[in-house]
Order: C-alpha cells, then structure tokens, then sequence
C-alpha cells in the first residue's frame, strides 16, 4: 500500500522534527511494508539523514489480519458487527480467521518473506506480533542502541504498540486503550537497563499527537 498525500506530508514533518529537536537518527530499523520504508526515505531525506545504515525485517511489520487482509475497516465493522469488529481490532490474543494460501493477500508467494517457511502468518492478535517483534527488538535493535546510535524505528500502529506494551509494561488488558497516531515521531530515552526514563516516551508534536489519537481510536466508526 502506497503512503497518501497525507502519508507523505507527515513523513515531511518528522523529518523537520528531528532537526528541530537535533534529533538526528544514526541508524534505522524499518519493516519489509512499502509504507514504512517510504515514510523513513521521505523523513530522512528531509533531515538529511538519506544516508544512514537500514536494517529491515518482517519482524517490524504490521499485524496480519488473515481473512480481514485488505479489507476497509468501515466495511468490516458493517459486515461483522461492533462487537466483533473490537474483538478483533483490539483484543490481546484473539486472531481474525485465517487466510487461505493462494488468495490476494496472502504472503506465500511473496518473494519477501520465501526463506519464512512456516513462519509465515496466515493470522496474528496483538500477542503474535509481541512474540515477533520483541526477540528483534533484544537482539537486534538494543546492541545499536548499546552502541550509543541514535535509532529510528519505523513501523505500524500495532507492532508500535507491542513495542510499546514491552517498554510500558503495559498489561494484556490495558494494551487494548492505546492508540498511536501515524508519522509523529515519539522518543524514548532509555535508561542503562534499556527502562524508559518516562512511560509513554514524548512526542515531538505533542499537540499534533493528542488529536491523530484521538482519530486513530475512532477509525472504522464513522
């Protein structure tokens, strides 16, 4: 999926936040998704920062919906119900049906992801990508981090938040009311045991943060 215009001017914006507060990345973590990898290029590129090593990987990607891959949100809440549609949407453990191997969206024919074998997603909740994302987050993002670099990390609104539940410590039930809004970096300063200085990092668009929340929590719904 390509960024919107919309998409676009917030990538140009993060890249004049991190010039702004001289918060220039020295290293990047992106997933494998079009959208993650455009947003980084747009904002690097604007802080002339094009340059800097890119790690990339699926581990960082967003959740897999299964049979929902692709479909509208909107449509999904008309078909299936409120009730449904938040069960899936923001439940901890409870996946979306499957996908079926051959269809649309399914990822077994993408060349991305062909040395994943079996590991490949047909569905995931929220606890899937966790069980992903954080072993990526261990061992291949905290040694940069060691390493005094400062790392920019682009992904999506759900392997954000299991980032995010894993920094917090954010329970399994309390992970459902968290919305991060899109293109609007949020630092976190990490103390010597990789613990955040202050819970819930700050964004460096904190006025501009408060009213995407507030549209990210009401997506699907109007």
């Amino acid at each position: 999926m390509r960024l919107t215009q919309k998409g676009e001017q917030e990538a140009v914006r993060a890249g004049d936040l991190f010039k702004e507060h001289n918060l220039l990345p020295e290293l990047l973590h992106t997933s494998l998704l079009r959208r993650a990898i455009n947003t980084a290029e747009i904002a690097l590129n604007e802080a002339e920062r094009h340059w800097i090593p890119v790690r990339r990987s699926w581990k960082l990607n967003e959740r897999h919906y299964g049979a929902l891959q692709g479909k509208d949100k909107k449509a999904t809440l008309a078909q299936y119900g409120d009730e449904q549609f938040q069960l899936w949407r923001r439940s901890f453990d409870v996946p979306p049906p499957p996908i079926e191997d051959g269809v649309e969206f399914s990822q077994v024919n993408d060349p991305r992801y062909q040395d994943l074998g079996n590991l490949i997603p047909k569905t995931e909740c929220l606890k899937d990508v966790v069980q992903r994302l954080i072993p990526y987050w261990e061992q291949e993002i905290v040694p940069d981090l060691k390493s005094g670099k400062v790392t920019l990390i682009t992904a999506h609104g759900n392997s954000l938040r299991a980032l995010v539940k894993h920094l917090d410590g954010i329970s399994d039930q309390d992970i459902a009311a968290l919305n991060i809004p899109t293109g609007i970096p949020l630092l976190y300063a990490l103390d010597d045991d990789f613990k955040p200085i202050k819970i819930g990092g700050e964004y460096l668009d904190p006025a501009a943060a408060k009213l995407a929340i507030e549209a990210v929590a009401n997506q699907g719904r109007k």
